[in-house]
């Protein structure tokens, strides 16, 4: 349904005493979990209902499986954290309501960085609101662990590994992650970040260039990423994120690569991001910023009370005072332009500079493991591969290159895998 500035304007201004929102999710760990409460309570102290649709499952692949089955019987919820090619997929089939003259009446475009604005945009029109902004290569360790063993925080592949060897000699687990192929995909865009730099990035993952693909870097990656399996968890299938989390903030392990979702746990258990847990670009990636977008899509609805009621929660979402609490909750930084960061930790105060220098310099990288550079059964076929290849001692780089390029021409045709 296409709506006028005059119509949504009009249906702004609708006197409701309350409006019922169900939103599709998949926030739910410690970290994340409390960032909802924030959302939830800023909603009812409008007098409004709140109808919590979350799905368990790191990464979203379950919560698409669901709202794939809702959209199908004509029952899609009023509103889902959709992000990246996933929004564009939706917005493809035409399921998502136009926010664009919303976003006219209301001042928005002005408020958000031009990144932000050209992610959520479909064919021209606003298909989401924007509500965080989370960098992926990020490095955490425990400070206090490096401290009694004497240890130097490593800023490159080859430091990484030769401060593993001394941890894990020392009885420490150097690396904390769980055999989930989305955990590992994380892992392996930040070596590739780090090994081959961000023309090498552009290349694979947004150009998807065959030879490159296939090439000797893509090889050198591979080989680091599996030279990595010999220092994670004894006990790593299975483990989920935040679990790792759980060990990097108890000292069982010494660091963990993953975004910045991790702040969130740490906060939720009364540890100090860039105090207790120290935050560092991932090895080799200083300057990088590779970034997953935050943001909620309305469902298309016919009802004017179901219209009203997405109105309401997409000036909520829109508003600097919820961003600030939310984001400070979840780990991410505000998806707004020139946001009040003091109330922020650390780390979420280097990494919105580091998202400003990224952005003067042209190295905001859209993540490959988190679905923002790649369509997602393209993402589904990478995670595959790289899964296998992990756990798999006897697997080949050479020959899991040549796989990788496989698996992504084939998802390539038809999907319309160019960037905008």
């Amino acid at each position: 349904m296409k709506w006028s500035p005059f119509a949504v304007v009009t249906l702004l201004s609708l006197p409701v005493s309350a409006s019922q929102v169900e939103v599709l999710h998949w926030w739910t760990s410690g970290g994340e979990a409390k960032a909802v409460e924030v959302l939830k309570s800023e909603w009812a102290e409008r007098g409004n209902q709140w109808n919590d649709f979350a799905v368990q499952g790191g990464g979203g692949k379950s919560a698409m499986t669901v709202l794939k089955s809702r959209a199908l019987a004509a029952n899609p919820p009023e509103a889902a954290n959709l992000k990246g090619y996933e929004l564009d997929e939706w917005a493809s089939l035409g399921f998502l309501r136009d926010l664009s003259p919303m976003a006219e009446h209301l001042g928005w475009y002005p408020k958000m960085p031009p990144m932000v604005r050209d992610t959520l945009s479909h064919n021209g029109t606003l298909m989401a609101v924007p509500i965080g902004i989370h960098r992926i290569n990020w490095l955490w360790l425990n400070r206090a662990v490096f401290e009694r063993l004497g240890l130097t925080p490593p800023t490159d592949w080859e430091q990484f590994v030769t401060v593993a060897k001394q941890l894990k000699a020392k009885g420490v687990t150097p690396l904390a992650i769980g055999n989930e192929p989305w955990q590992l995909t994380v892992l392996f865009e930040t070596v590739v970040l780090g090994e081959g730099g961000k023309a090498f990035y552009r290349k694979a993952f947004l150009e998807q260039d065959p030879a490159t693909l296939t090439g000797p870097e893509m090889v050198r990656a591979l080989t680091r990423f599996q030279q990595l399996r010999d220092f994670v968890p004894e006990k790593y299938a299975g483990l989920k994120w935040h679990q790792a989390t759980n060990l990097l903030e108890s000292g069982g392990a010494a660091m963990q690569i993953m975004g910045d979702w991790v702040k969130g746990e740490l906060s939720a258990g009364n540890y100090r991001p860039g105090e207790d847990i120290e935050c560092l670009p991932s090895p080799g990636s200083a300057g990088l910023f590779s970034y997953n977008l935050d943001s909620i899509a309305m469902f298309k609805q016919r009802d004017p009370a179901q219209l009203q009621a997405q109105g309401e929660l997409a000036q909520l979402l829109m508003t600097p005072e919820f961003q600030a609490r939310f984001n400070r909750v979840k780990g991410s930084i505000p998806a707004l332009s020139q946001p009040d960061m003091r109330q922020f930790d650390r780390c979420a105060i280097r990494s919105y500079q580091d998202f400003q220098q990224a952005e003067q310099g042209g190295n905001l990288l859209p993540s490959m493991s988190d679905g923002m550079a790649v369509p997602t059964n393209m993402r589904q076929a990478i995670m595959d591969v790289l899964s296998s290849f992990f756990n798999d001692p006897r697997a080949n780089p050479e020959q899991t290159a040549l796989q990788l390029e496989r698996a992504m021409r084939s998802t390539r045709s038809g999907t319309g895998a160019e960037q905008k």
